[in-house]
């Protein structure tokens, strides 16, 4: 038996488990301590739903996906107008230096996924699925790349991406701060503190504006479906290429573009646009993820879950590694190498808040350190998807 929703409904499934994932957030110690996003843990739920519908009675459900990928795109197009080129300047060297190990993380995580899916007799699709994907990239960039991965002959995409990505979430959240206690302790770069009054609060990571007023969300949603016009122009020249790119490439590089030509106007940040972008862009991927969550086909995992659960213990493996042998003594091997580390584990596995929950952990048992919370969130919101989807797009188009 099959149920199928239509656009409307399916729009209010992701409601509803938005919804439900914000009040179990607030009732739940654990996923607020270790950042669950709330559309995942309600979008979750509503899939163990349609699984069990599935297993017990044979029902099958079918949604509607077209808002789910308006949302997507949305949300990419707002994170290319957070990407402002001139605060490299900012970072210094440990920005820098930050930017070349996720760029050597993204593609190590690619091949490590790739080789393992290979070696096992599997689609390297499937090591796609479980790379860089939705370890660097989390359920925002999964929700982008699993259409063109279903298009390229990947069966239950969806399914594979949005639950490695949920795993790389908790993992990512219990990898960096333990990993980074353990450097501090072990070379002796900080004393424990129990109190750190008057400290700035390392929670504060995006500017979001104070503005509210109508006409100037009017003003933001405009421009962001400006963007997203011109970037459905921009991807339909780019398929003419006969290079595959996410649904979403072409939005991101207008807004990065428009951000950056904007940017040469005062009047960019004295209307408070940065904030309103953040903040819409954060609305629609709430949206988004409510939607692609419950959207989940889980009996699809079935013929693969062996496979994919080495491929993500291997992932962890290799991130724990990568940050202690090879970003920490990068990064300085002092307290602040050792704090970025923990961020480095939180959005190499999960996201950006993972990487902020993570450093202020640490940073609450020691004290404050004031670069990373410079470089970590620049990275994180502005260079990291990039990267990503540059490096991604190479991989499918050189397995393909």
């Amino acid at each position: 038996m099959t149920v199928s929703l239509d656009l409307y409904q399916s729009a209010g499934v992701g409601v509803a488990a938005l919804m439900l994932g914000l009040f179990l957030t607030r009732k739940v110690p654990f996923l607020k301590r270790h950042c669950i996003p709330a559309p995942v843990t309600g979008g979750l739920i509503i899939s163990l739903l349609t699984l069990s519908l599935y297993a017990l009675g044979g029902v099958e459900c079918h949604f509607d996906g077209t808002l789910r990928d308006f949302f997507m795109i949305a949300f990419f197009t707002s994170v290319g107008f957070q990407c402002d080129l001139r605060v490299l300047r900012k970072g210094g060297r440990p920005l820098l230096m930050m930017i070349l190990l996720v760029a050597g993380l993204i593609v190590t995580q690619n091949l490590l996924s790739v080789g393992i899916a290979r070696g096992l007799g599997q689609d390297p699709l499937l090591g796609m699925a479980a790379g860089s994907i939705p370890m660097c990239g989390g359920h925002g960039t999964a929700g982008g790349f699993f259409p063109l991965l279903e298009e390229m002959g990947l069966a239950g995409a969806s399914s594979i991406t949005m639950a490695a990505a949920t795993f790389g979430l908790v993992a990512g959240s219990l990898l960096g701060g333990p990993l980074a206690e353990r450097l501090i302790r072990r070379k002796h770069l900080a004393e424990p503190s129990a109190a750190h009054a008057g400290k700035p609060d390392p929670g504060a990571a995006h500017p979001h504006g104070a503005e509210r007023a109508p006409w100037g969300y009017l003003f933001t949603v405009c421009l962001v479906l400006a963007a997203m016009a011109l970037g459905a122009c921009v991807s339909k020249l780019l398929a003419m290429t006969g290079v595959t790119f996410p649904t979403y490439f072409g939005a991101l590089l207008v807004a990065v573009v428009l951000r950056n030509l904007l940017g040469f106007s005062p009047l960019w940040a004295q209307s408070g646009q940065e904030g309103r972008v953040v903040s819409l862009g954060e609305i629609c991927l709430s949206l988004f993820l409510g939607m692609a969550m419950s959207f989940l086909r889980l009996w699809e995992l079935a013929s693969i879950a062996l496979p994919l659960c080495l491929i993500l213990v291997c992932q962890v493996a290799f991130m724990a590694l990568y940050a202690a042998f090879v970003a920490f003594p990068l990064l300085g091997r002092d307290y602040d190498g050792a704090v970025m580390v923990s961020g480095l584990c939180g959005f190499g596995l999960g996201a950006t808040p993972n990487a902020m929950a993570n450093m202020s952990a640490v940073c609450f048992k020691y004290r404050y350190a004031v670069n990373p919370f410079i470089v970590v969130p620049i990275v994180g919101a502005m260079f990291v998807d990039i990267i990503n989807t540059g490096v991604v797009t190479l991989f499918l188009n050189f397995i393909r």
